[in-house]
């Protein structure tokens, strides 16, 4: 493997994780306004979530809809590039974006990736049953073996 690609040239992404609330598939710009309506609705909640501890994201002054779209297009283009691998999460009834999921490398010499996950407030009760789905699902199908959770 080259020592400066985040996955191996010879390994295909998976795109789809299906659990019984929630299933996910990449993020893109055909999400753009539910995403939109999903973390404006939920700065709050998000910015409490394990991973947040900064501050600055989501931004509590929201974005316009073309700086979400260009957000989304940015991830998008992360993941066709194998950069890093951003999921939009449904939920399992009608589809609805109810969070997200950021899988990107980590500057951390002991780790291979790291892991970021939220879902809307509305959702709350999806937040550890996502990041212990996630966490499974990189284990058994993802090249990396040790992955950085946020204390999740």
């Amino acid at each position: 493997m080259d020592p400066d690609a985040f996955v191996p040239a010879d390994f295909v992404p998976p795109t789809s994780l299906v659990r019984e609330h929630f299933r996910l598939e990449p993020l893109g710009p055909q999400h753009n306004e539910a995403d939109l309506a999903a973390w404006t609705s939920s700065v709050a909640h998000i910015r409490a979530t394990p991973g947040y501890p900064d501050g600055s994201r989501p931004p509590p002054e929201g974005m316009t809809p073309e700086r979400n779209r260009q957000d989304l297009e940015r991830h998008a283009a992360d993941f066709t590039a194998r950069r890093g691998f951003t999921f939009t999460v449904l939920d399992s009834a009608g589809g609805d974006v109810i969070g997200c999921v950021y899988i990107y490398p980590t500057p951390s010499p002991e780790h291979h990736a790291e892991v970021q996950s939220w879902v809307r407030a509305s959702h709350a009760e999806l937040d550890t049953p996502l990041a212990d789905a996630v966490a499974q699902w990189l284990a058994e199908d993802w090249p990396w073996e040790r992955v950085y959770r946020y204390e999740r």
